[in-house]
This record gives structure tokens, C-alpha cells and sequence, in this order.
């Protein structure tokens, strides 16, 4: 009897030495709420902390671009010219320049005085140009969601309606002279695949472009991509859960 007991003692000892080697979850970064693979948290941990962007954005493109100088972005609902924005850093730390789109005007001070190789335009983007969309500005500054072309996206908060141009992103990188974009920052309430559609991927060809992916939209963003040869970047899913990354997926292939 007495026998069997250690032995089944035993026998729980291992299981329970076996169950923390299998089970257990990898050490986790200190930087991230989720566990991820070790490959992946450690070759982000390099840029931590994040400076600037809302989550691990800025992370996850200064790891896809390596801290590369000197590239050119097209940030459309930028936003603030540093609060929760995805290109600051690139052009304070790292020479970057690029296009801001947001079509709140409150928005353009902040960039013409400390932006400087920022151009600032106050437009709402969208498939038309030249027409007249109607825009809410959010009066709660707790809510997340401080612009919207949607109303039904800000149901039940406070909110100020106002009229902005509409302009497609062809149209205004025509008008710029830019013929090369290097990284796209997309972020505007449930109107990105309006935005998609007047812009060609294909000739303008983004290495990285970040799109926030909202439930109802996703299905019309992975067609998008899928049509026009890019793929979304798994990797980055772990490490962001609001937008979505992708690139080329020849240049990736390379």
C-alpha cells in the first residue's frame, strides 16, 4: 500500500513538472498585455518604449522599416501633431517627411508650427473630390472616436457638425508632385475603404501601410488588399488589435 501511494504521488509530481514545460505561456515583454512568441516580442523590444502612437504602432513600423532614414509618409486622419500619432517620431527621430490629412482644421497650427517637414492639409478623404461631407467633431474628450464622417459611429455623444471638401488621395498626390509613398497611416472612422478607392496602390506602391480595421469594414479592406497583390502582416496582429498591416506582396517575397 504503501508503495502505491508514493508511486502515485510520484506520478503527480511529473505531471504536474510536465504540464508547466508545455503549458506554461513563454516569458512575456514587459511592454505587451499578450503573450507572443519570443521571436516576435524580442525584435520589437529594441524600439520600446513607444514615444508618440496610441498603442504599438510606432513599435511595429520602425521594426518594419529597422529605424531606416528618410522616407516619405501619407498619414490621413493624422490627427494631433504628436498625441497619438503614428508619424512623429519618424520625422523628429528620423528625417522623415511626409503628407497629414485630417479634416479638422483645429488640427493645422499645431503641424505648421512644429512640423516642419510636414505638409498639413485640411480635407475629408474619400472616393470623390469636390464635393461636401458632413462632419462630427466629439465634444467628449473621453471618447476615443474625436472625429467621424459616421454619425451612427458616435451615437449618443455630443458632437459639433460641420461641412469639409472632400479630395481623393490621387487627386491630392497628383496636386503635391508626390509619386512615391513609403508608408501609409490610415485611421478614419469607417470611411478608410472610401479613402482606398481613390487612391492607386498600385502606382504609388507603400512598403507599409497601417489601416485601422474596424468590425464592419474588414470584409471591404481584405478584398482591397487581396486585389491589389498585398498581404496583410500576421505577425503584427498579436501586437496591435486595432488596425491592421500590409504590404506588397512581391517586395515581402523578396
Amino acid at each position: 500500500m504503501k508503495l502505491k501511494v508514493l508511486l502515485l504521488f510520484l506520478g503527480l509530481a511529473m505531471g504536474l513538472a510536465l504540464g508547466n514545460v508545455f503549458f506554461s505561456p513563454p516569458e512575456s515583454s514587459k511592454l505587451y498585455s499578450v503573450v507572443m512568441p519570443r521571436k516576435v516580442w524580442t525584435a520589437l523590444d529594441r524600439y520600446a518604449p513607444k514615444h508618440y502612437s496610441r498603442g504599438n504602432e510606432e513599435l511595429i513600423i520602425r521594426h518594419f522599416f529597422a529605424d531606416r532614414r528618410g522616407g516619405f509618409f501619407l498619414d490621413v486622419g493624422a490627427y494631433d501633431y504628436k498625441i497619438e500619432n503614428n508619424t512623429y517620431y519618424l520625422e523628429k527621430n528620423l528625417s522623415w517627411h511626409g503628407i497629414a490629412i485630417d479634416a479638422n482644421r483645429d488640427f493645422e497650427r499645431g503641424y505648421i508650427n512644429n512640423r516642419p517637414n510636414t505638409k498639413f492639409y485640411s480635407f475629408f478623404v474619400s472616393d470623390k473630390s469636390d464635393e461636401e461631407a458632413d462632419f462630427y467633431l466629439v465634444k467628449d474628450p473621453k471618447h476615443l472616436t474625436k472625429s467621424t464622417a459616421v454619425k451612427a459611429f458616435i451615437a449618443g455623444r455630443e458632437a459639433t457638425e460641420i461641412k469639409v471638401a472632400t479630395i481623393t488621395l490621387n487627386d491630392l498626390l497628383q496636386k503635391t508632385g508626390v509619386n512615391k509613398v513609403d508608408f501609409l497611416s490610415l485611421d478614419i472612422e469607417l470611411w478608410e475603404p472610401h479613402a482606398l478607392a481613390g487612391f492607386d496602390i498600385k502606382k504609388y506602391k507603400p512598403a507599409l501601410v497601417c489601416v485601422e480595421a474596424h468590425t464592419p469594414v474588414q470584409k471591404q479592406l481584405l478584398q482591397y488588399f487581396a486585389e491589389n497583390d498585398y498581404v496583410r502582416l500576421e505577425q503584427y496582429l498579436l501586437l496591435d488589435q486595432n488596425n491592421w498591416y500590409f504590404g506588397p506582396k512581391d517586395l515581402l517575397e523578396k
